[in-house]
């Protein structure tokens, strides 16, 4: 049987979306699934030779007060492992979070090597799902770990509370204030999403992989420096409205990108003001 197919799971979202359409126009199968249809997970994994698990169930805000929410997100996770025990050619590349959890890093840019030390209840689910990633690569299988930082970009579908650039541009498309928690000094690290389906794409290409790869821009941006990129881009003034900080989002996080682009030669080819500029462009036609 001839496993030269992909299995996304989570291939409905946004990150999904792109590389669904980018492994399409390649010739290249995907078996895209969502978190509610992974019981057929079984009937399809001998036909992949690699399996991306982009699927979450949860946002840092989501399950602030209520941790027990990321036991959905743990739960799949240790099925679809299970799953692929029977499965030891396939490739396993896994998305987990750049924004999460590392916490508050004592050194920026951040290293894979820095301590996983999250803050939110959501990164401490992408953290317990990554320990047994790695204790299923200790086992002998290929398994990849990306730690992606801020997707944004055409195609992103507006959800509260996540995705500042995304949430910025759709409060000035509506009219609306955006909420700022704090003094909009966090630092955060954005990548577009033509990016991380190029190093996406690039590791489906290495399918003995096994490597903890940053993915993102190696740059910080303030909330406000965001905000201000997001004013000129679209020559309109965004309202804003100021709440107390909190304690589950962190202060400054910018990622080292220098192992993946050692490994695949990778480097973001979108900067900051051209992405905004392509998703403004996207939302104004959608």
């Amino acid at each position: 049987m001839s496993r030269e197919g992909v299995l996304l799971l989570g291939g409905t979202g946004f990150i999904g979306s792109a590389l669904a359409a980018r492994l399409e126009r390649e010739g290249i199968t995907a078996h895209i699934f969502g978190r509610h249809n992974a019981e057929q997970l079984e009937k399809i994994l001998p036909q992949c030779g690699t399996v991306i698990h982009l699927a979450s169930a949860t946002i840092p805000g989501s399950s602030a007060t209520n941790p027990s929410l990321e036991l959905d997100n743990l739960a799949l996770t240790l099925r679809l492992l299970e799953l692929m025990q029977s499965q030891p050619e396939a490739h396993l590349i896994f998305f987990s979070s750049g924004g999460t959890v590392y916490g508050n890093p004592e050194r920026l840019p951040v290293t894979e090597d820095a301590p996983i030390a999250p803050l939110s209840n959501h990164g401490a689910g992408k953290a317990s799902q990554e320990a047994f990633c790695q204790a299923f690569r200790a086992c002998g299988h290929a398994v990849t770990i990306l730690r992606p930082s801020n997707a944004y970009g055409p195609g992103q579908i507006p959800k509260g509370g996540f995705g500042l650039i995304r949430t910025m541009l759709e409060c000035i498309r509506v009219d609306t204030p955006l909420e700022i928690w704090g003094d909009g000094e966090n630092i955060r690290d954005f990548i577009y999403i033509d990016d991380i389906v190029e190093a996406c794409t690039r590791l489906i290409n290495l399918p003995q992989d096994s490597g903890t790869y940053n993915l993102g821009s190696g740059i910080g941006y303030s909330i406000n420096q965001v905000r201000r990129i997001v004013e000129q881009v679209t020559g309109i003034d965004l309202k804003t409205s100021h709440h107390l900080a909190r304690g589950i989002d962190v202060r400054a996080v910018v990622l080292d990108i220098s192992r993946i682009d050692a490994r695949l030669s990778w480097k973001p080819q979108t900067g900051l003001e051209q992405g905004v500029l392509h998703t403004w462009n996207w939302l104004r036609q959608a």
